[in-house]
């Protein structure tokens, strides 16, 4: 049974059109390529990308890593960062982001890992908790946000993050 789409859904959705267009014209202005590694996002932040017409000229892939047997096997992610830190952790999103950067010649990584809900959340890792990882000149910068809202929210709002993050970082390069 689908879920019927509300008010805000159509503004994250707004809000990530918005956001992944800017970051394309950005990226087209200067240059420069990305990829990206998602978990959480299940490929949200490359779709919205594509999105835009000539996204060709600065994306150059992903890898939608949802299950941690794909970020050990397609991205490097060692099984004891995962048995000891977890999947949602700042640990497995940098090295997310350094398998990224052993697989594409981009200039910049993003990787982002969380748990959407509505299950799956601890008290250590409540549901909305969401790493994220950018690497820009193969300089790592990591960090994490805890989202409220239904999975969809923290979905759409992770991936706005993602792009928000690498925006905020791009005036560097």
């Amino acid at each position: 049974m689908q879920r019927a789409i509300s008010l805000t859904d159509n503004i994250l959705n707004e809000e990530l059109t918005r956001q992944s267009g800017l970051l394309g014209e950005i990226l087209i202005r200067k240059g420069l390529t990305v990829s990206f590694a998602e978990s959480c996002t299940g490929g949200l932040v490359c779709k919205s990308l594509t999105d835009n017409a000539g996204s060709s000229n600065y994306f150059k892939g992903g890898i939608v890593a949802y299950h941690d047997e794909v970020k050990i096997i397609a991205l490097g992610v060692k099984e004891e960062t995962l048995l000891k830190q977890g999947a949602v952790s700042a640990e497995c999103a940098e090295e997310m982001v350094q398998g990224l950067e052993r697989l594409f010649h981009t200039d910049i990584f993003g990787s982002v890992t969380g748990i959407a809900g509505p299950d799956g959340g601890t008290a250590d890792k409540p549901v909305g908790t969401v790493w994220f990882s950018v690497s820009i000149n193969r300089k790592i910068e990591t960090g994490m946000k805890l989202f409220d809202g239904n999975r969809e929210e923290v979905r759409f709002k992770s991936a706005i993050y993602m792009m928000k993050m690498i925006l905020e970082r791009i005036t560097e390069v």
